[in-house]
């Protein structure tokens, strides 16, 4: 049923294709739907991805650029020579498979487990620290008034924004309340360069291949803000999967990443990064907290959703890491 509305929707914009094949929903992706297929061309099948929101609720839908404003950022990025899928369709109403975009299929890997241990990305680990660097330098170079109309954040608000959501939960989180006292006690004030912000920056978002990042995926949270957002977002703990020593990603150190990017004309404020690494963490926290909701009471009780929501507690004890760390001896 899904290949044949898919070979309807490409007819319409994709000259000399016969149909669609192999179409299957991935797995993965906790707020909108991913399918796979190949598209039938007489000059050789060509491999795309369907992105679209699925029935029910989406994740932090008042934060989300929207689907269409994601297309053209894509595009905008594959077009400057950021590494990012070509775009090629924007849903319609008479496609009839809802809101969202079709894009040519990258091949590489998305799993942090395979990309942090597999032998094939054993000379992938080396450089991809810095090599995200000069990816987040592109994006963050990206013509202001090239792109869609998109929300614009300071650190004020997204703690504003959080500390509301949190409270909606209705559950009481005493690492939280002091990460947030915290971040007000410390924010930084506003950037005095605003960007374009990926604002998802990390494993699960990116494709690697054995030469490096392929492709920057999902783009549904970005906004303008502060550049060093993106920094201390991939700084995590979270996205170390179990390589603590190494915080960017769990292959490379916070040097690497900064030299990539001030090697393609950028400049990093490292005290600003750690800022936004700490919000990270407890932006995180909460997100799951956010997944375990949706969970609960969205009408597709989805698998990823109740995975997500139980790394909360883990997030408390990256809080308890950051702002008092041990002394070590």
């Amino acid at each position: 049923m899904m290949e044949q509305a898919l070979g309807r929707c490409v007819a319409t914009w994709c000259e000399g294709a016969t149909g669609v094949i192999n179409a299957a929903r991935l797995s993965g992706g906790a707020s909108q739907e991913t399918w796979s297929f190949d598209i039938v061309h007489p000059g050789g099948n060509i491999g795309a991805i369907l992105r679209r929101a699925p029935p029910g609720y989406g994740a932090a839908p008042s934060r989300a650029a929207g689907l269409d404003a994601e297309a053209i950022l894509m595009q905008r990025a594959y077009d400057a020579g950021v590494p990012s899928p070509r775009v090629l369709h924007v849903l319609q109403p008479q496609d009839e498979l809802g809101t969202g975009f079709i894009m040519a299929r990258v091949e590489g890997e998305t799993i942090p487990r395979k990309i942090l241990r597999d032998a094939e990305f054993a000379s992938a680990r080396p450089i991809l620290a810095r090599q995200i660097g000069k990816v987040l330098a592109g994006i963050h170079g990206l013509d202001p008034a090239q792109l869609p109309e998109l929300r614009r954040m300071t650190a004020a608000k997204e703690i504003d924004e959080f500390e509301r959501d949190y409270r909606s939960f209705d559950w009481p989180r005493p690492v939280f309340e002091l990460a947030l006292r915290w971040l007000r006690d410390h924010d930084p004030g506003p950037s005095g360069e605003v960007t374009l912000v990926h604002g998802d920056f990390r494993h699960g978002n990116l494709i690697i291949g054995p030469d490096g990042v392929r492709a920057v995926l999902d783009w549904e949270l970005a906004h303008l803000g502060d550049p060093m957002e993106d920094l201390g977002w991939i700084c995590v703990n979270s996205w170390r999967f179990g390589e603590i020593d190494k915080p960017v990603g769990g292959f490379g150190t916070r040097e690497e990443l900064f030299a990539g990017y001030e090697a393609a004309g950028r400049r990093v404020d490292p005290d600003r990064v750690k800022f936004w690494e700490v919000m990270g963490t407890l932006r995180w926290g909460i997100m799951c907290c956010g997944m375990m909701q949706r969970f609960r009471l969205s009408p597709e009780h989805s698998i990823e959703r109740a995975m997500i929501g139980r790394r909360s507690s883990e997030t408390e004890i990256d809080l308890l890491r950051l702002l008092a760390p041990r002394e070590r001896g």
